[in-house]
C-alpha cells in the first residue's frame, strides 16, 4: 500500500542547524557545508558518463542527495545567521539587507547561469532553445571549485559561537577571566 509522505519523512537540515549551530559552531558548519559540497560535485562531475548509466542511478541520487543537504547544513544556513551576527549594531540591519540582497543575486545568477552552461554541445542532446554550452560535467566541476572558493572565503568568516551581539560588535569589554578561557 502506497501512502503519502509527511514532512516527518524526510531528514530536514534546519532541524540540525538548530540543534547544532551552537554545539560546532557557524564556521565550521558553513566550512564543512562548503568541503561536502566540493566533494560530493566532484564525485558526481569527474565519473558523469558513469553516473549516467541506469543501474547506477541511485547512488547519483544520493551523491545529489547529501550534495543538497550539506548546502543546507552549511552555507544556505549560515548566510542568514552570520550577518545577524557579526556586523557592528549600528549597520547590523543594512549590512544585513544587503547581504541577503546579494546572495540572492547570486543564487539567480548561478540557477540561471548552469541552465546555460550545461547545456551539451550536440544539438540532440540540448535542451530545444538553449545555445551550446560547456556540458552537465564542466558545469559541475566548476560548481565544485566555486564552491572550494566558498570555502577559502569562509576563512575569513570570524567564528561567533558563544559571544554576545555586543562582544561581536565591540560595544562592550570582555574581563580577562573570559577572555583567557575563549
Amino acid at each position: 500500500m502506497v501512502r503519502a509522505m509527511s514532512s516527518k519523512d524526510h531528514i530536514n537540515p534546519y532541524e540540525f542547524i538548530v540543534a547544532f549551530i551552537d554545539v560546532i559552531g557557524r564556521w565550521w558548519i558553513q566550512m564543512m557545508g562548503f568541503f561536502f559540497m566540493t566533494v560530493f560535485m566532484f564525485a558526481i562531475a569527474f565519473p558523469y558518463k558513469y553516473w549516467q548509466q541506469k543501474e547506477n542511478r541511485i547512488g547519483f541520487i544520493i551523491m545529489y542527495g547529501l550534495t543538497f543537504f550539506f548546502a543546507n547544513f552549511g552555507p544556505n544556513a549560515t548566510t542568514f545567521v552570520v550577518p545577524a551576527e557579526v556586523f557592528p549594531a549600528r549597520l547590523r540591519s543594512t549590512c544585513h539587507g544587503i547581504s541577503a540582497a546579494t546572495g540572492k543575486a547570486g543564487a539567480i545568477v548561478g540557477a540561471f547561469g548552469f541552465v546555460y552552461a550545461s547545456q551539451e554541445k550536440d544539438p540532440a542532446k540540448r535542451d530545444h532553445g538553449y545555445p551550446a554550452g560547456i556540458g552537465k560535467s564542466k558545469s559541475l566541476i566548476v560548481l565544485g571549485v566555486i564552491n572550494f572558493i566558498g570555502m577559502l572565503c569562509t576563512l575569513m568568516v570570524p567564528e561567533s559561537k558563544g559571544k554576545s551581539l555586543e562582544e561581536l560588535a565591540g560595544e562592550v569589554e570582555v574581563d580577562d577571566d573570559r577572555r583567557g578561557s575563549a
